[in-house]
């Protein structure tokens, strides 16, 4: 290695007929702070003294100079990748820089692996994912969920939407449930929504209808002072009620009981999901505990009753 004066020289490689130097110097401005650049090239040795070094190759050169950003840049990479690279690491995530977002790839990369189930057994016997972190994720997902029903409520959405955010996001009718099972019809007549499998290890029957779309929950007109369904709540009610029944008729189908995987279908329970409550007054809040006493295999929510209780279980119900 020798130096002149703003710069600093180094052979990379000596051959008999090639050689590979480095060069550093510096570059003064009277603006800003003094750059400093690199050359590396490839060159031809001349044959005797007369003859000037030339590029190994024009085409491409085998010479190239860095201003001072790429020269930074490129030794930011260096000291980057060259180990995890040399021992064989095709992809890594710098843990003192572990939050920017190009190591959200990397992540995404290896819970993308189609081996799901070996996944998931490396991330539990390894404790890849502590409990807090767990809870945290969980508790994240399911908040912005709630985001997601809110805004949808604001769109008036048809039943499809409100199907397919139920399916990922059942955790919302409660513990009682543990899962949607993939058959939904009940015989070649009936289809419902959704068929659930409770914590007892029983089936029953969920169904929704959009929030509003027309729909109200009240009618009207009251009867004796009273509040009473609208005749789209009648019909919702009887239309959940004859699927309920259905189910039951269906015991001990042997059929059926395949479809269901099996789950018990001994005194199904409903649950019926129909139209909005947010500005409910004291009578229709009565009203609404009364008609629900009323039923013993149905419970009815409303849209905002859904979100009030999602809130609760996330601790968000304020």
């Amino acid at each position: 290695m020798s130096k002149v004066k703003d710069k600093l020289f180094t052979v990379l490689r000596d051959r008999p007929q090639v050689i590979t130097r480095a060069v550093f110097w510096k570059i003064p401005h009277n603006t800003r702070e003094d750059e400093v650049t690199l050359k590396v090239g490839r060159y031809k040795k001349p044959k005797d003294w007369r003859e000037e070094e030339s590029p190994e190759s024009l085409t491409p050169k085998s010479e190239l100079t860095f201003d001072g950003e790429e020269f930074v840049n490129l030794i930011k990479f260096l000291q980057e990748n060259y180990e995890p690279f040399k021992e064989g690491v095709k992809a890594f995530i710098p843990l003192d820089r572990p939050f920017e977002s190009s190591n959200a790839e990397q992540v995404r990369a290896l819970f993308s692996l189609p081996d799901k189930q070996r996944l998931i057994d490396f991330v539990l016997s390894n404790d890849v994912i502590p409990e807090e972190l767990e809870a945290g994720l969980l508790h994240a997902k399911r908040l912005k969920a709630i985001e997601e029903f809110e805004s949808m409520l604001n769109d008036d959405l048809v039943e499809s939407n409100w199907q397919r955010w139920f399916e990922k996001n059942n955790w919302v009718l409660g513990s009682e449930f543990i899962r949607i099972l993939d058959e939904r019809s009940i015989d070649t007549h009936n289809i419902t929504d959704f068929l659930m499998e409770a914590y007892d290890g029983f089936l029953d029957v969920i169904e929704i209808k959009r929030p509003e779309g027309g729909m109200v929950f009240w009618s009207k007109t009251m009867d004796h002072g009273n509040y009473v369904p609208s005749s789209d709540l009648i019909k919702s009610i009887t239309q959940a009620s004859a699927y309920i029944y259905e189910v039951e008729r269906e015991a001990n189908s042997v059929k059926f009981l395949e479809k269901v995987d099996g789950v018990k279908t001994v005194k199904p329970r409903g649950i019926l999901i129909f139209g909005r409550s947010r500005d409910w007054n004291e009578g229709q809040v009565e009203a609404f505990r009364i008609l629900n006493v009323g039923y013993h295999n149905l419970s009815i929510m409303t849209y905002d009753h859904v979100l009030a209780r999602a809130k609760r279980i996330v601790g968000n119900d304020s």
